[in-house]
């Protein structure tokens, strides 16, 4: 497959990989904010729409960290565009370096986002709990009290660099489709 596929095609694609109900709910929220983020950066909504849609594709699988590296390796063997490919693999955590990444005990490669829109992806992703936004100060609460706090920056900064790309805070655009949790 060369081709980007549709909104229909990537949701048989969920859903023939055995992705469960919730995963593909959270998938298709992830896909509305992005999408709404995509076209204040002006990014290639097209991709923005099937990157969301099967950046947990991994999630078919396990529901580890390694998701991402599982979901990119099934979107390989699917024939799936590079460009998406990408997407699901650089999605977690606001990136990631190699040293990092070996740590955690995923293939020892930088995983930082590089297109707008796997920064749109990855960022609305981080922003999104199973089936509704949170703000970015409970995102960044939340990856505090994890010890996260070197993936809490880069959220902030992925945070600060969309914002300009788009015009607006992500905030803003994400609650008008679903007000932030807690």
């Amino acid at each position: 497959m060369t081709d980007i596929p549709s909104r229909n095609e990537c949701l048989e694609i969920l859903q023939e990989a055995g992705c469960s109900e919730p995963v593909i709910i959270h998938c298709k929220l992830v896909c509305r904010g992005s999408l709404l983020v995509g076209k204040a950066a002006g990014a290639d909504l097209e991709l923005v729409e099937a990157g969301a849609l099967l950046h947990d594709l991994g999630r078919a699988r396990t529901h580890g960290l390694t998701h991402a590296v599982v979901g990119a390796e099934m979107a390989t063997k699917l024939g799936l565009p590079e460009p998406i490919i990408r997407i699901i693999r650089r999605h977690l955590g606001s990136g990631m370096s190699a040293e990092e990444a070996k740590s955690l005990g995923l293939p020892a490669e930088d995983c930082f986002p590089e297109t707008p829109e796997e920064r749109i992806v990855c960022h609305v992703d981080s922003l999104a709990a199973a089936d509704r936004f949170r703000t970015l100060e409970q995102t960044l609460t939340e990856l505090r009290k994890k010890g996260l706090g070197t993936v809490a920056e880069r959220a902030a900064e992925m945070h600060r660099r969309l914002s300009r790309e788009c015009g607006e805070d992500p905030d803003i655009l994400l609650r008008t489709i679903w007000p932030p949790s807690g």
